[in-house]
């Protein structure tokens, strides 16, 4: 290829690099916010994920599952009999991760759901539901040599039928950290996108 060749595309990549960062046009907004995306999408999840080794390292909660009404002394007395009946007593449960549950709207960050525990909150796809589902584990059964998971939604007053009997196949991750009310961008692109709001 010729010099000339070489510096035309030198002085393009000048350009596109001087409207991209430098440019204050609408035009230069829009194309950040279409890198940015691409970048996040791409790249930087992809590598949270392995370093996470979850292919879902990033969540939005979509619903009010996991909310707790009042404090925890209000919320427990609502539930007391039902995780009584789990052998969860106050105690363990004041021990468990986010014992003040979550709220819709929050962000969730996920890692293996390898060596998941009773109290753990665990992500979790569901034949029939299209987003993946995200509540408490209150029980763990051996069933011939394979482990099932049994959860419930803290706000919920009991366990619907599909999280009865969760094969570890069909964990996607364990919630480490929460960053609040950063999910409702991804709830607010979904409404925008004709999904469930």
């Amino acid at each position: 290829m010729d010099e000339n060749f070489w510096s035309k595309a030198k002085t393009a990549w000048k350009k596109a690099w001087h409207f991209i960062w430098h440019g204050e046009s609408w035009q230069s907004w829009v194309a950040n916010i279409i890198i940015a995306f691409l970048l996040i999408k791409f790249v930087v999840y992809p590598v949270l994920g392995l370093v996470l080794a979850t292919s879902h390292p990033i969540v939005a909660v979509v619903s009010g599952s996991m909310e707790h009404d009042g404090s925890f002394e209000q919320w427990w007395q609502s539930q007391s009999e039902l995780y009584g009946k789990l052998n969860i007593t106050k105690e363990q449960f004041a021990e468990f991760s986010y014992k003040n549950g979550f709220n819709k709207g929050d962000l969730m960050i996920l890692y293996s759901p390898k060596n998941a525990k009773v109290g753990d909150i665990i992500v979790f796809n569901s034949d029939g539901k299209f987003d993946p589902i995200i509540h408490r584990i209150v029980e763990i059964r051996q069933v011939d040599g394979k482990r099932y998971y049994f959860t419930k939604g803290d706000h919920n007053l009991g366990s619907a039928e599909f999280e009865q009997s969760i094969p570890e196949n069909k964990v996607i991750g364990r919630a480490i950290i929460e960053v609040p009310l950063l999910g409702w961008i991804k709830i607010g692109f979904s409404c925008v996108a004709g999904g469930a709001c």
